[in-house]
């Protein structure tokens, strides 16, 4: 849109220029001047009213012929969370195969090769591309454009993606799409017959040599682009008129506070693209505002578990590993009782790793993460572990779309919460009627960047000076000199008072504990559970001393980073910690139990996992099954020397 008072400049909006090989569309970014618009291809500055793009239909090829390929430049937390919107509203309308080319920082890459892995999209290919690589070559340019370098970048598209692309389109990652991207690809159309006279010319003059030596031109008079790459755009279009053809403003309707975009359109629904181009982002005015407004909420919060059907009537595109999880899918008996289970194993979800901005801690020797796992019920939990807690964490969240809002929301409002930045948290997201208890403390465990975790539940606080506490003994214990296979036991209590004053030491909690306003943790439920970490010789103990294990013990406990994983075949409620101590034991970690060290269980109500645990008896024979599973791969990984955790189960069974 032309804002008023100022001259045309058509770099910043939906621009198709034809760089070497490569033809780009070009979402600028002017959220402060508005500068960048796009006349219509009858030339009317506003956008073609009047124009259907009915007839674009006419130029469609047939569905599945052809992959499009999309470029974009993403960098950080905050812009790999936008481009899953973007990525929603594309996938939505799609009906051809899409090749992402991903120009990114180290963070968007991890964020970004782990969604899409798990996301596991037919008839998507997604390449990397390293952002670090481009830096120099536009590091010389001023800007005070606040995308920094990245915001440089697609000037230098051409020397990173592959020469034999002749075209991609190349999107911001504020955009959302309310229509086929195929409409948008089809655009290349109207470029027959002029394509190879443009490439030729282009070619002989040469795109890189152009665009440079025009912006040392501009930048004798310019101390610093504004705009980043728009303002050398804007420059080069004024020297090289040709090399623009200009499209309908309605594929970029702009919402940044100078444009005019209510005159590119006469209804809403005709738009193509919206472009939040603005730091108010969904604050912004505009009269169609609450429409643009619910057209991207719906995407934020659309589950993108819908997006993963196969295109209709294409050939069969699948994701490294889908094909064979189908197939594994398919094989299952929807009449056999344990069902629910088997496909809650199979469940590839997609996982969303350090949702939020995350500051990583500096490496030290000793260090250790807080990894637990939670859902919504439990959001109310964090502040107080926030508290008690002074440490890293990587924490796991159980989530739907729509909730993952919601939790980004309670973040941002919370003072506790937004203040610290050591906490990674991991988006898993909601798919099964189980919880994958397992699969979320292994994401959670992954992510862990110390050299040692703490394996602990997100209804226990630690003790105040826990997290100092542990360091201290990591080194006391000398685990990282020695190469010492150590599991440190973190004694569990609890109490069932939802007011509770929170004891200050181990005197304190003693006394709390022979005043009956604490136990030690499901002393009347599950005493197997914590038995051998043998409280009574904890009370007087001044030293660290080792314990047996035993039958069902699942104790919460600091082990190295590198430890075995948690066995994801064990979901909703049930011997998922045991099945992990097991392990431990079985690869022969000695269980060390720490005097000064106490953790505290809160009361909340009972999760539904629980609740069906206790109520149905299909239930507890489908868990049974699963303890026998366990223990025959156990058998196989360790011999004979499984023999007694098979013996503990038998015995376990004939005493229920």
């Amino acid at each position: 849109m032309l804002p008023r008072g100022r001259p045309r400049a058509l770099g910043a909006a939906l621009l198709l220029l034809l760089l070497l090989v490569v033809g780009f569309f070009l979402f600028g970014r002017d959220p402060e001047y508005g500068l960048g618009t796009t006349a219509t291809l009858d030339g009317d500055p506003y956008g073609s009213r009047n124009r259907s793009t009915s007839s674009l239909q006419l130029l469609l090829p047939p569905k599945c012929e052809v992959m499009l390929h999309v470029a974009i430049v993403c960098a950080g937390y905050n812009s790999s969370r936008e481009i899953i919107t973007l990525m929603k509203s594309v996938l939505f309308y799609r009906k051809n195969p899409l090749h992402l080319h991903l120009i990114t920082d180290a963070v968007a890459r991890n964020i970004l090769e782990t969604l899409f892995r798990t996301w596991m999209v037919p008839a998507v290919v997604v390449s990397f591309y390293d952002a670090e690589e481009l830096k120099p070559l536009v590091s010389w340019i001023p800007n005070k454009h606040y995308s920094g370098l990245y915001g440089l970048m697609k000037l230098v598209l051409p020397s990173v993606l592959p020469l034999s692309l002749a075209r991609v389109i190349v999107l911001d990652t504020d955009v959302t799409f309310s229509s086929d991207i195929m409409e948008l690809w089809a655009l290349f159309g109207h470029f027959s017959g002029v394509i190879l006279l443009w490439l030729d010319r282009l070619q002989q003059i040469g795109w890189e040599q152009m665009w440079k030596l025009t912006a040392k031109r501009e930048l004798l008079t310019l101390t610093a682009t504004s705009l980043a790459d728009q303002d050398i755009f804007n420059a080069v279009i004024k020297e090289h008129p040709e090399l623009v053809h200009p499209l309908p403003c309605v594929w970029n309707v702009q919402l940044s506070d100078h444009t005019l975009a209510e005159r590119c359109y006469l209804e809403a629904a005709d738009l193509k693209v919206i472009h939040w181009n603005s730091p108010k982002k969904l604050r912004v005015k505009n009269k169609h505002a609450e429409f643009f407004r619910d057209l991207h909420l719906t995407f934020l919060g659309f589950d993108g578990k819908l997006l993963c059907r196969e295109l209709f009537g294409c050939p069969n595109q699948f994701p490294p590993g889908a094909e064979q999880l189908q197939q594994a899918l398919a094989q299952l008996d929807e009449e056999e009782p344990c069902f629910e289970f088997r496909q809650q194993q199979l469940t590839v979800h997609r996982v969303h790793i350090t949702f939020l901005s995350h500051q990583p801690p500096p490496p030290r020797p000793h260090d250790v993460t807080l990894v637990a796992q939670l859902s919504m019920d439990r959001l109310q939990m964090l502040e107080a572990l926030c508290r008690h807690w002074r440490g890293p964490m990587s924490l796991a969240l159980y989530l739907t779309d729509a909730e993952a809002q919601q939790f980004l929301r309670f973040v941002e409002t919370s003072p506790v919460l937004s203040a610290r930045k050591d906490v990674a948290y991991h988006v898993v997201y909601r798919d099964g009627p189980l919880y994958p208890v397992n699969q979320l403390r292994n994401v959670a465990l992954a992510q862990a960047l110390t050299p040692y975790v703490f394996l602990s539940d997100i209804d226990f606080l630690p003790a105040y000076s826990l997290y100092d506490y542990l360091r201290a003994s990591i080194e006391q214990l000398a685990l990282g000199r020695r190469q010492r296979k150590a599991a440190l036991v973190v004694p569990a209590f609890e109490t069932l008072h939802y007011r509770f004053s929170f004891p200050n030491s181990k005197a304190e909690l003693l006394t709390l504990l022979d005043a009956g306003s604490l136990h030690t943790f499901r002393y009347h439920e599950w005493p197997q559970g914590h038995a051998s970490t043998d409280y009574t010789r904890w009370r007087e103990a001044q030293a660290p001393y080792q314990v047996q294990w035993s039958a069902d013990y699942e104790p919460y406990v600091v082990v190295p980073r590198d430890c075995p994983r948690y066995d994801p075949r064990f979901v909703g409620f049930g011997w998922n910690k045991v099945a992990h101590i097991i392990e431990l034991d079985a690869q022969e970690y000695e269980f060390l139990v720490l005097p000064e060290a106490f953790s505290i269980h809160l009361p909340h109500a009972p999760s539904l996992d629980i609740s069906r645990f206790r109520s149905s008896p299909t239930y507890r024979d489908c868990l049974q099954a699963l303890k026998e599973e366990f223990h025959q791969d156990l058998s196989r990984r360790y011999g004979s020397a499984a023999l007694k955790y098979l013996t503990a189960l038998q015995q376990s069974r004939s005493r229920a």
